[in-house]
């Protein structure tokens, strides 16, 4: 399945983006939010396999405002020295922004049923939680978000279903953090965390260092199951 590029128009200006549609050319859709290598292979395989079923998969180029078409893979130091720059760089409440105006254009796509998830994965994983307090989407899920012990106060804002896959082993979440992260959310009806032993940041990224099979397997239908139970 090969999917096309669309425009994202914003208050700021119009920026790129990455969407595949299902077959039938009808149902629900999913911002699938992009890690710190922008709108990449792995981001697009993704939404390629969310269309094979039956989601509209669209990933926004969030990097737009610092550098429109950044693709980088996790192969090599001076990619990561790139991706981390542009980290340091990014604005999250503009990318919030930008996740709302997909979220948007989602809704309004001829075949489209309405309803409209995210899903996202390390710097991702930050925004889908952001997406879950901030945004009208349907319901986020999360793959070992960064930061997000630092954004709790947010929490009573989350209207919607938010389910938070956590590495129990992840470099950049120490334990002390996903302590705080899941004493903060657990009184929250609409959270559900998953947390994965002995697994490090990254565990669910296919060809990655800390690529787990059989746990990204785990919680892809985890995943799987909480987005069609929500944005049916």
């Amino acid at each position: 399945m090969t999917g096309s590029s669309v425009s994202i128009t914003t208050a700021d200006g119009s920026f790129g983006g990455y969407l595949a549609a299902p077959g039938s050319g009808r149902g629900p859709g999913i911002v699938v939010i992009q890690e710190i290598f922008g709108v990449n292979k792995v981001m697009r395989d993704i939404a390629d396999g969310l269309a094979s079923r039956g989601f509209f998969a669209l990933v926004p180029d969030l990097f737009w405002r610092i550098k429109p078409g950044v693709e980088l893979s996790d192969q090599t130091d001076a990619e990561w020295k790139e991706a981390f720059g542009l980290l340091q760089r990014f604005d999250m409440a503009k990318g919030v922004d930008d996740i709302q105006a997909s979220i948007s254009l989602l809704r309004a796509l001829p075949g489209a049923t309405g309803k409209v998830g995210a899903l996202g994965y390390c710097l991702g994983g930050q925004l889908a939680y952001l997406t879950a307090t901030r945004t009208d989407a349907d319901a986020s899920v999360g793959y070992y978000g960064i930061r997000i012990q630092d954004q709790l106060d947010e929490a009573k804002t989350i209207k919607h279903p938010l389910l938070l896959h956590i590495a129990e082993a992840d470099e950049f979440t120490p334990p002390a953090a996903q302590k705080k992260i899941e004493d903060a959310l657990a009184s929250n009806p609409n959270v559900t965390i998953h947390t994965y032993p002995l697994m490090d940041h990254a565990f669910a990224r296919v060809g990655g260092k800390h690529y787990d099979k059989a746990n990204a397997d785990l919680a892809n239908i985890r995943s799987a199951t909480f987005l069609r139970q929500h944005l049916s």
